[in-house]
């Protein structure tokens, strides 16, 4: 076996195993001007305990990582229930301009303005803290940047279990 099909081999391997993490999955919503933006998200995870926070893995790419660099900037996260798996195809997609990312449900809002989906299993209202890009440093690259944000509010809503995603490879969404 040559030096590349190890390489080969062993990405396929990483892969599998990293495909492997659980993970839950979560819309994120949040307002510019008066409009509703929301994200699908899997990469989410628990990040302090005083005052209690989460981070949150986003593509460098990605438009909430550009309006949490605008500033000030605070958000919701809607944690999905099992029961909800329909509502993946309509916030995992890319938003189109015109779309109105809640149209036909019955939502709240949180204080900041941000949409809480109706069934979910609960909510945080979230502030972001300064972020650190990985394009930052030749130390720290990545197509990635991580967000902390501290949660200033939320609630618990039922007593449904969330969902718990797995992939087949975690070399790709």
């Amino acid at each position: 076996m040559s030096g590349d099909d190890s390489l080969r081999d062993s990405s396929e391997e990483i892969g599998s195993i990293l495909g492997r993490i659980p993970g839950g999955l979560f819309v994120v919503t949040w307002q510019e001007n008066g409009v509703d933006k929301t994200m699908l998200t899997s990469w989410l995870m628990q990040a302090g305990f005083h005052p209690p926070a989460i981070s949150i893995a986003v593509g460098n790419g990605r438009h909430f990582l550009s309006a949490v660099l605008s500033g000030d900037f605070q958000f919701v996260v809607n944690v999905l229930s099992e029961n909800q798996r329909r509502l993946l195809g309509r916030f995992g997609k890319p938003p189109v301009v015109e779309d109105e990312p809640f149209a036909g449900l019955d939502i709240k809002r949180a204080t900041c303005g941000a949409g809480v989906i109706p069934g979910v299993v609960g909510w945080m209202e979230c502030k972001a803290r300064p972020v650190f890009l990985s394009s930052d440093t030749e130390r720290c690259r990545g197509d990635h940047s991580i967000v902390v944000a501290d949660i200033i509010c939320g609630e618990m809503l039922s007593a449904e279990t969330p969902i718990v995603h797995l992939r087949k490879s975690g070399l790709h969404y």
